[in-house]
This record gives structure tokens, sequence and C-alpha cells, in this order.
């Protein structure tokens, strides 16, 4: 993106494209989560990671053989990217449900946090790795080396191969796993005949969040956290771009090697969030105040981030932020995990993710057309302002804090189901006592 838009006059192009990047993955994602959920609880969720990462695979040397042949371009970019996408969610729904099924539920925090930190270590060394790679032929060339690496004009299309590679290796790692899928008396009768849709599958873990209503409190907090806070993302790159540029310039740095370093600073804030929480384990009761809190923070870090003349200053706001990502998201999991039944785990995390996540495209977009007329800090600060007063608010909502109550929350759904099949039978009747003798028979021939 930087070798297409460089210029200051084009700070427009530059977030517009920044957006669609961003939107190829967000869009497909929460179009097809609820289905990925519903078929996460119908088929073996081992065989669809495996699948998954095996296409995976297959879409990254696709990207590599485009990139040596130097035919990519942003339509491409994009197209590729959307399939990246629709994978993902089906291996990501799949994954979602299935280590619960590992893990004790005493253990879950911790496991949870471990997890975070895992994602946390792979964003520190990932650019590390990746640089090497990049720099790998011009190495070679200077030492005298020849080879087809050495006959490249960088080590891009290199570093996507070896993604691919490590794709297939994930694939091929699943073999060796044991992942028990829970059994689902649901789907079919005595002969075997289908019973549910995948559609009435959705519909279920729809209700199942509709009937607890603390839990939809919950999901509403993330909601307007993924509004506030995707846009960060392409806003922390005008940031570094425009209103940073004469410190990190005056320190001798290369817009690529500061936006490196943000990058590794904030993924080794979320590596220190998550070994806290894979250490301490997490709350162990009123975890919704471990995910409030940790907003609270990183909603103040966003006003410093907005605020910051400075590059060190802005790093540390951004390691601040990065580090409550795994608390709030370990806590927030590991409620959702402890209040689901594991058969459910797929179609109701689908719907979670579906009502969180469906504002990230919506500010991610807003980005892309706010970014080229306001000064990017100012919208960062304003956004963390009104995400700190949101979040305080919660600490006061009496539904909200009430949301690991299971035996309440199940009280709550069995009153609104009860509600629910009075008013089908009430629809039922009706029917029938609206049909007239002719309809009567009509529907006896038909029998």
């Amino acid at each position: 993106m930087q070798t297409l838009y460089p210029r200051p006059d084009q700070k427009t192009e530059l977030a517009l494209a920044l957006s669609a990047v961003s939107l190829s993955f967000a869009i497909p994602r929460l179009l097809l989560i609820p289905f990925a959920g519903a078929w996460a609880d119908r088929h073996d969720r081992k065989r669809t990671m495996m699948a998954m990462d095996f296409a995976n695979g297959l879409l990254s040397g696709l990207l590599a053989v485009l990139v040596i042949t130097n035919t990519l371009n942003l339509p491409l970019l994009l197209v590729l990217l959307v399939l990246h996408s629709v994978v993902g969610v089906f291996h990501n729904s799949a994954f979602d449900a299935s280590y619960a099924m590992l893990v004790p539920e005493n253990k879950l925090g911790r496991a949870n946090g471990m997890m975070m930190s895992i994602w946390s270590l792979s964003g520190i060394i990932s650019p590390v790795i990746a640089a090497a790679i990049v720099a790998l032929p011009s190495l070679l060339r200077q030492s005298g080396a020849s080879g087809p690496i050495a006959q490249l004009p960088d080590g891009t299309s290199l570093a996507m191969a070896i993604d691919s590679v490590s794709f297939f290796f994930a694939a091929s790692a699943l073999v060796f796993l044991t992942i028990p899928m829970p059994a689902r008396a649901d789907l079919h009768d005595a002969h075997g005949h289908a019973t549910k849709s995948m559609w009435a599958d959705i519909q279920e873990g729809a209700r199942y969040i509709w009937y607890r209503r603390p839990m939809l409190w919950l999901l509403g907090t993330f909601t307007v956290v993924n509004l506030l806070s995707s846009p960060v993302g392409v806003f922390q790159r005008l940031l570094l771009k425009f209103n940073l540029a004469a410190d990190w310039t005056a320190q001798g740095m290369t817009f690529e090697a500061a936006l490196a370093l943000l990058a590794t600073i904030g993924s080794v804030g979320g590596l220190a969030g998550g070994l806290l929480v894979s250490t301490w384990g997490g709350l162990k009761k009123k975890r919704v105040y471990g995910v409030i809190i940790p907003i609270m923070i990183s909603a103040a870090a966003m006003i410093g981030l907005g605020l910051s003349a400075g590059f060190y200053v802005a790093a540390l706001m951004i390691f601040v932020s990065q580090a409550m990502n795994p608390i709030m998201n370990s806590h927030s999991q590991t409620i959702w995990q402890t209040q689901t039944p594991r058969e459910m785990q797929g179609r109701v995390f689908s719907v979670r993710r579906l009502i969180a996540q469906f504002t990230a495209p919506l500010g991610v977009a807003l980005a892309g057309w706010v970014g080229g007329r306001y000064d990017p800090g100012l919208v960062i600060a304003i956004s963390g302002v009104v995400l700190l007063v949101f979040s305080t608010v919660q600490l006061f909502n009496p539904s909200l804090l009430r949301v690991e109550d299971k035996t309440w929350l199940d009280a709550m759904a069995a009153e609104h189901e009860a509600k629910r099949e009075e008013a089908l039978d009430a629809e039922r009747k009706y029917v029938v006592s609206d049909a007239g003798p002719e309809d009567v028979l009509r529907e006896d021939a038909a029998v």
C-alpha cells in the first residue's frame, strides 16, 4: 500500500485502500459465521480444521505465484483475502468449539490466556522472521551466491510460499490429534431422516442468547468496543505517517521500521497480558469485572495514543492497550464456555461473534472516510473518551453484573421459552379454528 500511495496528498487513497483490505476480511466473516458455527456443531470439527488449513495453504501458494509473476494487483489481492476469510471462518468456528472439549472447566481461564499468549508471541516473532526472509535474496546476492532465491527481487513471494507450507503442516499435525465431538440426538429421527436444518440451528443459537439478556448485554459491550477500536489499526498507520513523522524521522527510522516497531511493541503488550492471565488463571468469580475494567484501561490508552506527539509515548499507549486485550477476551471467553453447553458452542459462539463484531467493518469503513478528512489523533482520542464513558457506566449495569448467575439465566430462558410455546400454541389453534370444512377436507386428502 505504501508503494501504491506514497505521497502525502494520497492520504485519502491510502486510507481507503487500507480499509478495503480490512473489509475484505471482515465482511465475508460476518456473513458466513452463523452458518460456519452451525456446521461446526453438525460435522467433525477435526476434519473441518484439516480441510480449511489445506485450503489456506493452496490460497497462500497462489498468492506467492502471483507475486513471483508480478501479476498481483489490488483487486486480485482483495479477492484472495476474501477467500482466506471464508476459509478462516469455518476453521475458527470449529476451533472455538473444540478446545473447551479438551480442557477441564476450572482450567479454562488459564487455557484462554495461553491461547492469547501464543497469538501475541506470533506477532512478535513473525515480523522478525518476515523481515529476514524478505531481505534474504538481497543478502545472497551481496555474498555472491546464485540460485533461484538470489534471483528474486525480494523475499516477499518466498515468505508467502513458506506461509503456504505452514498451513499444510498444520493440517498434517491434526492427523495425530484426537478432538472429541459432542453427540447430538436432535438431528435425525429413528429412521435416520433429518429433523433439523442448519437455519434452525442458527435460530436456536440466537434464541439461546436472546433469552439470556445479561449475555446480550455482554455482547453489546463488545459491539461498542469493536465499533470504536477497530478503526485504530487504520488510524494508527495514518497517525504514524503524518502526526508522528517528525519524531521517528529525527530518530533515523524509516516508516516501515517505525511501523514494524509499533507492531512488535503491541504484540509484546499482548504477550504480557496473555502471560499474566496464563499464570494467574483470571478471576474465578465476578469475571465480568475482568472484562469491563481492562476495557476502561484500554480506552484510556486510546486517549493517550491519540493525544501523543512522541513516537515512544504512542508506543507505550499501544503496549498498554494491547496488554488489556488478552485479559478482557480471556474472561469473556471463559464466561461463554462455562455458560454454554458443549454441543451448542459452535452455533451459539457464531451468533455471539456476529453480534459482537458486526460493527467492526462499519468502524473500518468509517475510518476510510474519516481518516482522509480529519486529524487521526483527534479521532482516536474522541473514540477513547466515548469508550471510557460507556465502559464506566457498565460497572453499574445490574443485568450485566449477573451474567455468570447460570441458575438465574436458565430460569430466565425457561420463562421466555414457555412464552414462545404459548404463542406458538395460540397460533396453531387460530389456524385450526380459522379453517373451514373444505380446508379440512383438502388437508385430509393431502394426507
